[in-house]
């Protein structure tokens, strides 16, 4: 259910004949502009932060995999490169 604007004015006025202008005003600062269906609890937040703690690791665990697999390929050329060019300068030296 619902709150409309006419039922939250309709218990600001019954607040101030009761309570006097600034308690009344004070109350309904403290109450949400929304139904209270639409507003998050503890176990919500709770529960949003256990799904992006989640993912965050999902998403950690890949960009590591994606990164130890490129890594990998670069020592590979690397080795390589370096055996290329250690049998190029050993032809050099030994022509010379």
């Amino acid at each position: 259910m619902t709150v409309e604007q006419r039922q939250r004015r309709e218990l600001q006025e019954v607040l101030v004949g009761a309570l006097g202008a600034e308690p009344a005003d004070t109350l309904m600062d403290y109450l949400p502009p929304v139904g209270w269906a639409d507003v998050a609890t503890k176990a919500d937040l709770d529960h949003l932060a256990e799904l992006m703690e989640q993912r965050l690791a999902a998403t950690e665990d890949r960009i590591l995999a994606h990164l130890h697999k490129e890594l990998r390929l670069q020592f590979y050329w690397l080795i390589t490169i370096m055996v290329i060019l250690f049998g190029v300068f050993t032809a050099i030296i030994t022509l010379i």
